[in-house]
C-alpha cells in the first residue's frame, strides 16, 4: 500500500556528537575526504546504500546506534576535530581576504550575488541537468575555497531533472522521483516567530505565485533556492518549480520570473534575517535570471526616486552577464504577447514601463524577430560587463550578438571571455591525491593545496610506474562500477538475473579505455563513432590493440531526435559481438562521473565546431591523467598543444552535413587506429608505455594550473566583479549622482548623434613609400551638433588591410586630442601615429561617446565614421 503523506524525520543527535548535524548540513563534505571518512565510519554498508549522503545516513541511524557513537570517546574526538576543521575553513582568511586588503581605498565587493537556474553541487542534491549546473556548482565551491564572498540564488526543483533508464528497445525512459527537502542538506528560512519566509509574485488573472526559500550551505557560500510548492499556491503555481526545464513557455517564463525577481527579493530577505551585506555585484549565469534587473530597477525607482533610465544605468553598472550559448536555438525566447500579459497593465512593476522592458529584450537587428522577447539580449542590455566561456566562444558570441552594436566591428563588441574551469577537489579521484601525497616530500607537491599552480606542475615528477599502476586501479574502479550499473540497467529493461552473467565480464582494466559522456543534443554528435560500424567493431575487437568505450548521456525529455540517437547507440552496444567492449551507462550524474573521468585513458569529444561553448568534462578527465581526443572547440581550441592529446581534424567549409560527418568520423578512426592505440600499447621491458606516460605527465602538469575553477573565479573577481562593484559604487555615490549624470549624458548624446559626423580628414608626414618608424600626422574636422568636445572621443582606428579590399583587421585605436572649435559646432582634433608594423596598412577616423561611467566605447552602440 502507498502512504497518503511522505516526509522525513531528522534525528536528534546526542550532545556529544551534535556537531555531526552541522557537518552534514554543510556541503563541504562532498569535496573533503576526511569528512566523508568520518561519516562512512559510522556504518560503511549503510553509507554506500544511501549514496554517500550524510543527512540520509544520520536519518537511517537508530537512536541506540547514535547513543553508542556518543559513548565512543575516540569517535567523539574525531567529530570535535572535524568540527574545528570546518570552523577554521569557514573563518580563516583565504585568497580573497588577502587580495582585497591589498586594494586599499579602491575597495572590493563585500558580497556578490550569483544567479543560475541549476546547480550541480553533489549527487545528494540533484538540482542540475548538465554542464551549466555543474559549472555553477564548481563556481560556488571554488569561491568558497578561495574566500570570494558569493551568495548563490536558484530554484528548488521538487523532482530535479529526471532519472534516466531504458526500455527493452533502448528507448530513454524518464522517472521523476519526488525529493523531500527535509531529507536533504537544506534549511528553511524562517521569520523570528518560526514561520517560513514567503516571497510573492503577482500573476495574470489575480493569481499569486508564492515561494519559500531553502538555504544550502556550500562551504562558506550560502545558496538560496526558491520553492513554489507551498500552501497558498494553486496547483499550477505549485508546479512552477516541480521540474528543471519542465513545462511549456508560460511555465518557463514563471520560473525565470521567480529566479530573477524572486531571487532579488530572497537576497533582501537573507540580508534582513542575517545582517548579510547587500550584494555589490549581480552575476546572471545565462539569460534565465535576466528579470533580476526588473526588480532592481523597480527598487531604485521607488526607493531612491530615480527615473527608469537612471535606475537602468545603476543596475547595468553592477551587473555581469555570462553567456554559455553558441547557437541562437539555445536561447530562451518568449512571445512578446506573454511579456505584455505578465508585465503590463496592473502587473507592471513600479517604475518599469512595459514599452521600456520590451525594448530591453527586443531583437532589433538584422534577422531579428519582432514578435519575441530574447533573454540573452536582455542579459546583454542589463549588464555593463559580459563574457563567453572560452576564447573561441568569446569570438562566436561577439559575432552572434554584433547586431546589438551596429557600426562596430565584431571584435569590438563588449563581450570578453573567461574560460571555464573545474573544481579539482570534487573531480580528482582520491587515488590521485594519495599518489601525490606518497611523494610530496620528494617531488615538492603540497597536497593540502593541490589546487595551486606549483603543485600541479610538480606532478610531472611522480614515478611513472606508480602513475601507471594508479591508472590501472582507476580503470578497475570504473569497470566494477560499469558492471554494476549495466546489470541494474538490464534488469530494469526486463532481463532476468539468470541471463545476465555476461555483465560480470564486460570491460577489462587492462584495455585502452575511451570515455564519452555529455548531454545529447544533435550538435554533440553522440553517434559520430557509428558512421562506419564495421570499422568501429574492428577497433573494439583488435586482437593486439583493442579499445573499449564507456558512454553516458541524457537527452532532454522533449527531444525526440536526441532519444533516437541514444537508441541507435544502445542498439549497437547491445550487440553480443561487442557488448563486452562498449557500454552505455544510464543516468549520467555526478556520482557516475566521479568514477568515469578517472577511469578513462582518453576523453572523446566530437561536437560540430564551433558549437561547444566550452565543455568541462575533458578538463576533469585530464586532471585524472586522461588524454583528450577532441575537435578543436571550446576550451580545447585554446589549450591543445600537440602533446596533451589529439585534435580531430574538422571539415570546415564542407556544407553537406553527411559528408562532413563522414570526413570527421574517418579522421577519428584514423587517429585511434594509427596514433592513440599504438602509443598506449607500446611498452618497454618493464611493461610501461613510456611515450604514453610522457603525454600523461605533461598533460597533468600543464593543464592542471589552467583548468582549475579557482583560476576561473579569480579571473571573474579581478576582471569582472571588482570593476562592476566599483562602477556600481560610482553610480550610487552621493544619492546616485553618477547614475543621474550618466543617464542625462546618454539622453543628450543619443538625441544629437544623428548629426554627429566626421567632415574632413587631413594627413601628412609620410613619404611615398612609408617605413616602420615614420609618423603619420592626422587632423580631423568634426561636427558635434551642440555636443561638447569632452563628450566624445575622436579616434584614429588603424590596422592591417587585405589585398582584396580596404577592410581593417587587427584594429587598434589612437585617441586624437582636441585642438580648437569653429562656428556651427565644428571642431578640430589632432594626433600623431607612429608606424610599427609592415605590410598592408590602413586607417580611418571615427567618433564615439566618451564618459567616465561607460565601460567601453561601444557601450551605447553609437559611432560615427569618416
Amino acid at each position: 500500500m502507498k502512504a497518503i503523506r511522505r516526509f522525513s524525520v531528522r534525528p536528534v543527535l546526542p550532545a556529544r556528537i551534535a556537531p555531526l548535524g552541522d557537518l552534514a548540513m554543510n556541503l563541504r563534505w562532498s569535496w573533503h575526504p576526511p569528512l566523508r571518512d568520518l561519516f562512512e565510519s559510522i556504518n560503511p554498508e549503510r553509507w554506500a546504500s544511501v549514496g554517500a549522503d550524510p543527512v540520509a545516513l544520520l536519518s537511517a541511524t537508530t537512536v541506540e546506534e547514535l547513543d553508542a557513537l556518543a559513548a565512543d570517546d575516540a569517535f567523539v574526538a574525531r567529530v570535535e576535530e572535524a568540527k574545528q576543521g570546518l570552523d577554521r575553513y569557514l573563518s580563516d582568511d583565504r585568497w580573497y581576504q588577502q587580495w582585497s586588503a591589498e586594494q586599499g581605498d579602491a575597495g572590493a565587493p563585500s558580497a556578490i550575488a550569483y544567479f543560475s537556474p541549476e546547480y550541480g553541487i553533489a549527487a545528494a542534491l540533484p538540482q542540475y541537468s548538465g554542464g551549466l549546473g555543474i559549472l555553477a556548482g564548481d563556481h560556488l565551491k571554488s569561491a568558497s575555497d578561495i574566500g570570494v564572498p558569493i551568495v548563490g540564488v536558484g530554484l528548488f526543483y521538487k523532482t530535479g531533472y529526471f532519472r534516466q533508464s531504458f526500455n527493452r528497445d533502448g528507448w530513454q525512459q524518464e522517472d521523476y522521483p519526488v525529493l523531500d527537502p527535509d531529507g536533504l542538506p537544506l534549511s528553511l528560512l524562517r521569520e523570528e516567530d518560526g514561520t517560513p519566509c514567503t516571497i510573492v509574485l503577482h500573476l495574470p488573472g489575480g493569481r499569486e505565485l508564492r515561494a519559500q526559500v531553502w538555504r544550502a550551505q556550500v562551504g562558506r557560500v550560502p545558496l538560496l533556492l526558491l520553492d513554489s510548492d507551498v500552501t497558498g499556491n494553486d496547483d499550477a503555481a505549485r508546479a512552477v518549480t516541480e521540474r528543471l526545464y519542465g513545462g511549456g513557455g508560460e511555465q518557463r517564463l514563471q520560473q525565470e520570473m521567480l529566479l530573477g525577481i524572486g531571487g532579488v527579493r530572497a537576497l533582501r530577505l537573507w540580508s534582513r534575517l542575517t545582517g548579510a551585506p547587500t550584494p555589490d555585484v549581480y552575476h546572471s549565469n545565462e539569460g534565465h535570471a535576466g528579470f533580476l534587473a526588473v526588480e532592481r530597477i523597480s527598487e531604485l525607482v521607488t526607493s531612491a526616486g530615480l527615473s527608469f533610465d537612471e535606475a537602468l544605468e545603476a543596475v547595468r553598472a553592477a551587473t555581469v552577464f555570462t553567456t554559455h550559448t553558441p547557437v541562437p536555438a539555445g536561447i530562451d525566447r518568449f512571445e512578446r504577447r506573454l511579456i505584455e500579459i505578465y508585465f503590463g497593465g496592473d502587473l507592471a512593476p513600479a517604475g518599469v514601463p512595459l514599452d521600456r522592458l520590451l525594448a530591453l529584450g527586443a531583437e532589433t537587428y538584422d534577422g531579428g524577430d519582432a514578435s519575441v522577447f530574447n533573454m540573452a539580449v536582455l542579459g546583454l542590455r542589463i549588464a555593463q560587463r559580459a563574457n563567453g566561456v572560452s576564447k573561441l566562444h568569446g569570438v562566436v558570441s561577439r559575432d552572434m550578438f554584433d547586431g546589438l552594436w551596429p557600426g562596430f566591428d565584431a571584435d569590438e563588441v563588449p563581450i570578453t571571455s573567461i574560460t571555464n574551469g573545474v573544481h579539482g577537489p570534487t573531480w580528482v579521484d582520491r587515488k590521485v591525491y594519495e599518489l601525490a601525497d606518497r611523494h610530496s616530500d620528494t617531488v615538492n607537491i603540497d597536497t593540502t593545496v593541490l589546487d595551486s599552480t606549483d603543485s600541479w606542475k610538480a606532478m610531472a615528477d611522480l614515478p611513472r610506474d606508480e602513475v601507471w599502476a594508479t591508472k590501472r586501479e582507476l580503470r578497475e574502479q570504473l569497470v566494477q562500477e560499469a558492471r554494476a550499473r549495466m546489470r541494474a540497467s538490464w534488469i530494469k529493461r526486463g532481463a532476468s538475473s539468470a541471463e545476465l552473467g555476461w555483465t560480470d565480464q564486460i570491460l577489462d582494466p587492462d584495455i585502452l579505455t575511451i570515455g564519452f559522456a555529455r548531454r545529447v543534443p544533435t550538435y554533440k554528435r553522440l553517434t559520430l563513432m557509428l558512421r562506419d560500424p564495421a570499422r568501429l567493431k574492428k577497433l573494439l575487437l583488435d586482437p593486439e590493440r583493442p579499445i573499449q568505450i564507456v558512454i553516458a548521456g541524457k537527452s532532454h525529455p522533449a527531444d525526440e531526435t536526441g532519444k533516437q540517437l541514444i537508441q541507435q547507440m544502445i542498439k549497437f552496444t547491445d550487440d553480443p559481438e561487442v557488448r563486452h567492449r562498449i557500454a552505455f551507462l544510464p543516468n549520467y550524474d555526478i556520482a557516475m562521473a566521479q568514477h568515469l573521468y578517472p577511469g578513462c585513458d582518453v576523453w572523446l569529444n566530437n561536437p560540430l565546431r564551433p558549437f561547444e561553448a566550452s565543455g568541462t568534462s575533458g578538463m576533469k578527465a585530464a586532471l585524472n591523467g586522461a588524454l583528450n581526443l577532441s575537435i578543436l572547440d571550446g576550451w580545447w581550441d585554446e589549450w591543445f598543444d600537440g602533446n596533451n592529446g589529439w585534435a580531430i581534424p574538422t571539415a570546415d567549409g564542407v556544407e553537406d552535413p553527411e559528408r562532413r560527418d563522414d570526413i570527421e568520423a574517418n579522421a577519428l578512426y584514423d587517429l585511434i587506429e594509427n596514433q592513440v592505440a599504438p602509443r598506449f600499447y607500446d611498452v618497454d621491458e618493464d611493461k610501461l608505455p613510456q611515450n604514453w606516460l610522457a603525454m600523461v605527465m605533461h598533460t597533468v602538469s600543464t593543464l592542471g594550473p589552467k583548468v582549475r575553477a579557482s583560476r576561473m573565479v579569480r579571473e571573474y573577481t579581478e576582471r569582472l566583479y571588482v570593476p562592476a562593484a566599483r562602477s556600481g559604487w560610482a553610480m550610487s555615490h552621493d544619492d546616485h549622482a553618477g547614475a543621474r549624470d550618466l543617464a542625462a549624458y546618454g539622453t543628450k548624446v543619443k538625441a544629437a548623434w544623428s548629426k554627429v559626423s566626421v567632415d574632413h580628414v587631413e594627413s601628412s608626414g609620410l613619404g611615398d613609400s612609408p617605413e616602420i618608424g615614420e609618423t603619420l600626422h592626422v587632423n580631423a574636422y568634426v561636427s558635434l551638433d551642440g555636443l561638447d568636445p569632452a563628450d566624445v572621443e575622436v579616434q584614429v582606428a588603424h590596422g592591417r588591410t587585405n589585398h582584396r579590399g580596404d577592410e581593417l583587421h587587427d584594429v587598434t585605436t589612437l585617441p586624437l586630442q582636441f585642438e580648437e572649435s569653429y562656428e556651427q559646432g565644428r571642431h578640430k582634433f589632432s594626433g600623431e601615429l607612429v608606424l610599427k608594423t609592415s605590410g598592408a596598412f590602413g586607417y580611418t577616423v571615427r567618433i564615439v561617446p566618451k564618459h567616465a561611467g561607460i565601460a567601453t566605447p561601444a557601450s551605447l552602440g553609437l559611432v560615427a565614421t569618416a
